[in-house]
């Protein structure tokens, strides 16, 4: 699906020589034309264009992005390419600032995003931009470029990380015993040269990551919280190397070591915690991709054969036996057999699928074996686009995102001038160094801008990893926003609502017209429309002989079909074409009203003036459906139904699940023109449907709903997409997304009020550095674990 364009980033700065590849030029006017556009971008001072390499060199002062718009303002394009960069080093919310400005000022780069609960930073840049240049920026900025094999990587990164944790807790225990033995009048204490010996390696080796990456943020000309650490910690070691030389090691409890030592590792432990949390609120998209099977078993020249997945192509065959996943998407040709599709959609239930069923990759065969031909592999598969969506919708950022942002980039500065006031303040009214010191460290260690920087990202992670797993794909983050606001749920009836699976249920012939002759004919005019009407009708007439062949057949949309039959022009269409062509309704007015009360909907079989028939046809509504109008209810809102049929036939439908409000008789391109209605009214819409002609619809409304089993066209205008076309997962996704929105205003009100609260307490003395070290890792560790209780999320049991 088109994702929503990322706000351009990138400064307007010299970029003398600038390298554009443009696409499209095919002589020298095209160079002209192209170079013309450029020199007319403000701060362009002079620009070539090479039509045979298909480059421009531009020199002066202007942004990327201006000149690849003048670029296509002139008929040509300037092609682009999206790159995902897995990140290194990054601690808090600053430290995503100052990534963003270093990958912003790379030559090629047109906007970027990071997001700090994946650690990931999502570029659209200039075609032929490198990872090296990009790498580089990153190193000269204090992180690093993690390299493709991300997973090993992570896992490596884990194994450290833990055996650091382990080396932390081990020097520590001395202090934590003796911590708890003055709380309980006890003098447990190891002796000061003891305490050096413990808390060097802790402040120094353990805590290098610290000192390293705060180094790296001031020689960057910003701050981060490894400063704070560093130097809070670094005081306290300090002082307390100060005293103990002064005045030897039987002062054991005039010294700050444990402060030092405990507090780094409770930042460790925070870390620890923090990265096992991003780790799970990450996991939908690793646990999607992982259903996909490395090998499978072609069949080649009748004989079969185990090979990579990666492999195969389109129309190869495979067999897939009970138990196994199916390694790509496809059609079966032979066999047939319950498949478990609970990982992908979510749907508990067996699906059965017999020839001609459409499969997916990931899904299990259960109880046959199937011969499937692939149709779809690698990235164009179910699995792939859905881990993809799941990917950009966790990349997407919250408006709210911008004020974090605004506050992280002032962070870290505003502590230290916090702290330092703290000290100078404690020192002129009086007090010794001693306190003034450890009550300005524990300033530094209390501040804590990582619970800041994730607690958006965290939520939105978790929310729509929950989501996936129940078969509800959220596009982005702005799909979020708006479902908040939602007054009014709209449905489009048929394959929404219903099963989209009408027959037939009544034909009721005019006088002198034999019921047989009528659906004879009525299936003549159906045999070349894929219309459900149609396979309705033929359905119907399949016992019957063979009918005959039409003649200048003509689709009529929105009202039905017309064309020759055995010499005779006939139509067969809804009531609407009944009115448009005149015909009278001999004799079939009083069947007509009363099918039409039943919830039926109506077809005319028309000869000239005349109709021969009336045709009544049942679909059935869909299980979910009367539970997903209540449900909606239940949360306060309104319900809507769009449909083409009959008011009267359409109200039955209505009434018997109970929906609010009514728009009958609309034509397919009216049915955007009836959401905006009830916009003008003041109605903030949610449309759900799942056709090519509810994807207008779906875009005027405030939040498209696409049923995953319709059509690209409907996935693509929708801000939702049900992988399912359960109507239940309607409240569901609704609710979803309201809980990660508050979730997101829950996070953001913990992570602000804990810095509002604990930096005065902290600058008041109220706060020992080791309380304030345990307090800034829980801070962290809480909005993880906030959001993890998100992720738990699952929808009630009639969604499922």
């Amino acid at each position: 699906m088109p994702e929503a364009p990322a706000p351009d980033l990138s400064p307007a700065m010299p970029r003398p020589a600038l390298a554009l590849p443009v696409e499209g030029m095919t002589c020298a006017a095209c160079a002209g034309r192209v170079r013309r556009a450029l020199l007319k971008v403000p701060g362009v001072t002079a620009a070539e264009v090479n039509p045979v390499t298909g480059r421009a060199a531009v020199m002066g002062q202007a942004d990327l992005g201006t000149l690849a718009n003048a670029v296509a303002g002139a008929g040509y394009r300037v092609p682009e390419a999206i790159l995902d960069l897995a990140v290194g080093g990054m601690t808090c919310a600053s430290c995503v600032a100052r990534v963003e400005r270093a990958l912003a000022r790379v030559p090629g780069v047109l906007s970027v995003q990071v997001n700090l609960a994946t650690a990931q930073a999502h570029l659209r840049a200039v075609a032929g931009t490198t990872e090296a240049a990009l790498g580089a920026a990153l190193v000269a900025a204090g992180y690093r470029l993690v390299q493709a094999d991300r997973a090993g990587g992570e896992d490596a990164a884990a194994a450290r990380e833990a055996r650091d944790l382990l080396a932390a807790a081990l020097l520590s225990a001395p202090f934590l015993l003796g911590m708890a033995g003055m709380a309980l009048g006890q003098d447990w204490m190891p002796g000061g040269w003891v305490q050096a010996g413990l808390a060097t390696p802790v402040v120094f080796w353990l805590g290098a990551r610290f000192w390293r990456a705060g180094f790296a943020a001031l020689r960057a000309g910003s701050g981060n919280m490894d400063q704070l650490v560093a130097i809070g910690t670094g005081a306290a070691w300090g002082l307390s190397m100060f005293l103990l030389l002064r005045h030897g090691g039987g002062h054991a409890h005039a010294l700050y070591f444990e402060a030092a030592a405990v507090v780094v590792f409770f930042v460790l432990l925070g870390r620890w915690l923090e990265t096992r949390a991003r780790r799970a609120t990450g996991a939908a998209i690793a646990a999607l991709l992982g259903l996909a099977p490395r090998t499978a078993r072609r069949i080649d020249g009748g004989t079969e054969h185990e090979v990579p997945a990666a492999a195969l192509a389109v129309h190869d065959l495979v067999v897939v036996r009970p138990g196994e996943r199916i390694p790509a998407d496809g059609v079966v040709r032979e066999g047939s057999c319950g498949i478990d599709e609970s990982a992908l959609t979510g749907e508990s239930r067996t699906v059965e699928k017999d020839p001609g069923a459409q499969v997916s990759t990931g899904t299990i065969v259960l109880d046959g074996r199937l011969v499937i031909e692939v149709r779809a592999i690698g990235e164009e598969t179910m699995l792939a686009r859905v881990a993809a969506l799941v990917a950009a919708a966790q990349a997407s950022r919250a408006p709210v995102q911008k004020l974090v942002d605004r506050v992280s980039a002032v962070f870290v500065p505003v502590v230290m001038g916090i702290a330092a006031l703290t000290l100078a303040g404690w020192l002129a009214a009086g007090a010794g160094l001693e306190q003034a010191v450890i009550t300005a460290v524990s300033v530094l260690v209390i501040a804590c801008p990582c619970a800041l920087g994730l607690a958006t990202p965290a939520a939105i992670m978790a929310g729509t990893g929950a989501a996936a797993r129940a078969g509800i794909l959220v596009r982005d983050m702005e799909a979020i926003e708006r479902a908040q606001a939602i007054t009014l749920v709209a449905f489009d009836k048929t394959g929404t609502l219903t099963e989209g699976r009408p027959r037939l249920v009544a034909l009721h012939p005019a006088a002198g017209v034999a019921p047989a002759q009528a659906l004879r004919l009525a299936a003549a005019l159906q045999a070349g429309s894929e219309h459900p009407l149609a396979r309705a009708v033929a359905a119907a007439a399949a016992e019957a002989a063979a009918p005959p062949p039409v003649e200048d057949f003509r689709a009529l949309p929105g009202r039905g079909v017309e064309g020759v039959v055995e010499g005779r022009r006939l139509a067969l269409g809804s009531p609407r074409l009944l009115a448009e062509r005149g015909a009278v309704a001999a004799g079939l007015g009083a069947p007509a009203a009363a099918e039409a009360a039943a919830g039926r909907s109506l077809a005319w079989l028309i000869e000239g003036d005349a109709a021969l028939a009336l045709l009544a046809f049942e679909d059935a509504p869909k299980p979910g459906a009367a539970g997903a109008i209540a449900a909606l209810h239940a949360a306060g809102l309104r319900t809507a139904m769009l449909s083409g049929d009959l008011r009267a036939a359409a109200q039955g439908v209505a009434t018997r699940l109970g929906i609010d409000d009514l728009a009958a008789e609309v034509l397919p391109a009216d049915k955007a023109a009836r959401i905006a209605a009830w916009q003008a009214q003041g109605q903030r819409v949610a449309m759900v449907g799942d056709g090519v002609n509810d994807a207008p619809a779906l875009a005027q409304a405030d939040l498209g709903i696409a049923m995953g089993t319709g059509t690209d066209v409907a996935i693509a205008a929708a801000g939702i997409t049900l992988l399912r076309g359960d109507p239940a997962l309607v409240p569901a996704a609704i609710e979803v997304a309201r809980r990660t929105q508050g979730k997101i205003r829950q996070n953001l009100a913990w992570a602000f009020g804990y810095n509002i609260i604990g930096l005065p307490l902290a600058a008041a003395g109220l706060l020992s550095p080791v309380v304030a070290g345990a307090a800034m890792a829980l801070s962290s560790v809480s909005v993880m674990a906030s959001a993890l209780w998100l992720a738990r999320w699952r929808p009630r049991e009639d969604a499922r």
